[in-house]
């Protein structure tokens, strides 16, 4: 346990990044600093400030409209100490970032965050149980988010909560992914089709990461489990074949299959998570256990989100994303 006084202090809160989940954070979370008279503000890129593209402009304004300080500054080019230096004066730091800055870019940003002592922090660990994983999985992404967790545990200054969400709902049906193809009717299944994973929406992980930050007394240290469905991937084709209607013809990616694909094309970066998320262990955990569902929160499971999304699959040969 951190040496923190049992109520951390309610001051200013800052979210990096304003991407998708950042944004759903934010639409979640500015109410509720609104009505706690907490100032809450985001991290994003000079360039995003100073010349938007259409969908930055609409992003910008909504947020001013919900009461959001937008705060610029450059993680790629930026140095550690000048980002320490702008953390300093927020008390609570939610990393919605990702990936952004490439590799290093989480443990740079963790650094920065314990250099200057901001008082809680919730990394971007927003997907998989790295504790379970692990280093070595064939995802180097993994095995820095494992490392973030060594450089929190190693420290007591900065009380620290990590959301585990699994992946983004949506990811399952991403054509890059290649789980379910609705132009060819395939769903696929990565290691076999008893391995499970759990998926959330981002909206649902926002909705959640607002109630975690602001719950009391302060959730701190520990690893929080979010889902909005855990499930084998026997179960996905099955569900697929109920929601649209059709048969959908099933294909097995091995192991084998899975690593000759990578030694084909060691570059690609889907085929690496195609590997990570076929070993199962840590890409997924029972719903009844998690935070939603010990508190009584509904949210979006796999065949609520399809219904939702029907203009995926009600036309043959319309890929997700279209």
């Amino acid at each position: 346990m951190s040496p923190h006084s049992h109520e951390l202090p309610h001051g200013a809160i800052l979210v990096l990044g304003a991407g998708e989940l950042g944004m759903a954070v934010l639409r979640h979370l500015a109410p509720r600093c609104q009505a706690l008279a907490r100032p809450l503000a985001v991290l994003v890129s000079p360039r995003s400030l100073q010349a938007p593209d259409s969908a930055q402009a609409r992003r910008q304004a909504e947020l001013r409209a919900m009461g959001v300080r937008l705060l610029p500054f450059d993680l790629q080019g930026g140095s550690e100490a000048a980002l320490a230096a702008l953390l300093q004066p927020f008390d609570t730091v939610l990393n919605c970032t990702g990936f952004v800055a490439g590799p290093g870019t989480q443990t740079r940003i963790t650094g920065a965050v314990l250099a200057a002592g901001v008082r809680r922090y919730f990394p971007w660990q927003f997907g998989v149980d790295y504790d379970v994983v692990g280093t070595g999985s064939g995802q180097p992404v993994f095995d820095e988010q494992y490392a973030v967790r060594q450089q929190l545990r190693a420290q007591s200054a900065t009380a620290w909560v990590i959301v585990s969400t699994g992946m983004f709902t949506s990811f399952l049906f991403e054509p890059l992914f290649c789980l379910v193809d609705f132009g060819g009717d395939v769903v696929r299944a990565l290691g076999s089709w008893e391995t499970r994973l759990t998926v959330t929406t981002p909206d649902d992980i926002g909705r959640l990461t607002s109630a975690i930050v602001l719950e009391t007394p302060a959730i701190r240290d520990r690893v929080v489990y979010v889902a909005g469905d855990t499930l084998s991937y026997g179960r996905l084709a099955e569900i697929v074949e109920e929601v649209t209607g059709r048969p959908f013809r099933r294909e097995l990616l091995t192991p084998e299959r899975l690593a000759a694909d990578l030694a084909g094309q060691p570059g690609d970066g889907m085929a690496r998570y195609r590997i990570a998320f076929a070993r199962g262990d840590g890409m997924w955990w029972d719903k009844e256990n998690t935070y939603n569902a010990q508190r009584g929160i509904a949210t979006v499971d796999v065949r609520t989100w399809l219904h939702a999304h029907g203009g995926l699959w009600h036309s043959r040969g319309t890929p997700p994303g279209a």
